[in-house]
């Protein structure tokens, strides 16, 4: 008996242990080349919702509809398959939404796979569009900005300019701002920081975890849509895409003006053949 039971208990480990091996591999073709993504065993509902569409070849011919040079591409509106040139798109889905999967993580750098969502104002519970989503471009940051909480500054901003002494300092923000010098003012913005802290005595200071700090330093991303938009998968090859995609000419509602239509398909394979092939390695891995 304790013979049977042992063979039972092996049996069961060795097939655990290979369903746990077993993983997919997420190809989104493009006409300016292919991405290779995975999927986060973490955000299982948002896993198991891309593969079912993509299987369904629900995002067969649809628009990468919305693309902001140095920030991201999105795509997934089903109304975007025949959608006339410069018509708006960014409202469709399948007629559900996914529960939102915060990992900490998972974070927004350069090929993070998320899922696109309606604002707090009518989604509080930031529930992600059942088929939307975006992959990150972002930028380099430098170190120093990544540690400043925003919110926290902006209150404290505000305090320091409601105070009439600190009028030009106003002004030239105003003046930066208004010539469209974007650079200039987010230098101008930043450099206030000391002056702004110890004349509203609030902080600005947060605390960011080492791998963010790498990421965001080198490949880039875009850090503030953290804990605010489930990551959900990562992009493992064809960064240089997301590139090409993002830097082509838009109209005024960031579509492009020439069609960019995906073509997703989803193949089943091992952890270890996913490492060998394309050189990510999984978080769990020995």
């Amino acid at each position: 008996m304790n013979k049977i039971l042992t063979s039972f208990l092996l049996i069961s480990l060795i097939v655990t242990g290979c369903a746990q091996n077993k993983d997919y591999v997420v190809t989104i073709k493009t006409q300016y080349g292919d991405m290779v993504a995975i999927l986060y065993d973490e955000t299982p509902k948002h896993k198991e919702n891309f593969i079912k569409l993509a299987k369904e070849k629900y995002f067969d011919s649809l628009l990468f509809h919305r693309c902001i040079e140095g920030f991201m591409i999105q795509g997934g509106d089903p109304n975007s398959k025949k959608a006339k040139p410069g018509e708006h798109l960014g409202t469709g889905g399948p007629g559900y939404t996914v529960d939102a999967e915060f990992v900490p993580q998972y974070f927004h750098e350069k090929g993070a796979l998320s899922a696109a969502r309606m604002g707090d104002n009518v989604n509080p519970q930031k529930a992600s569009s059942g088929s939307q989503f975006y992959i990150v471009q972002g930028v380099p940051y430098k170190e120093a900005d990544l540690k400043v909480d925003q919110n926290k500054l902006n209150m404290a901003m505000q305090q320091f300019f409601a105070n009439p002494t600190n009028k030009p300092a106003y002004d030239s923000m105003v003046t930066l701002y208004q010539s469209g010098d974007m650079d200039g003012y987010q230098k101008k913005f930043m450099s206030l920081k000391p002056r702004v802290e110890k004349s509203t005595g609030i902080s600005t200071e947060k605390t960011v975890a080492p791998e963010r700090l790498k990421a965001y330093t080198t490949v880039g991303g875009a850090p503030h849509l953290d804990d605010q938009y489930t990551v959900f998968g990562k992009v493992i090859k064809g960064l240089e895409v997301i590139d090409k995609i993002a830097s082509l000419p838009k109209d005024r509602a960031d579509r492009p003006t020439e069609d960019i239509r995906m073509f997703v398909t989803v193949e089943e394979m091992s952890k270890k053949k996913i490492e060998k092939e394309y050189g990510y390695k999984f978080p769990d891995s020995k």
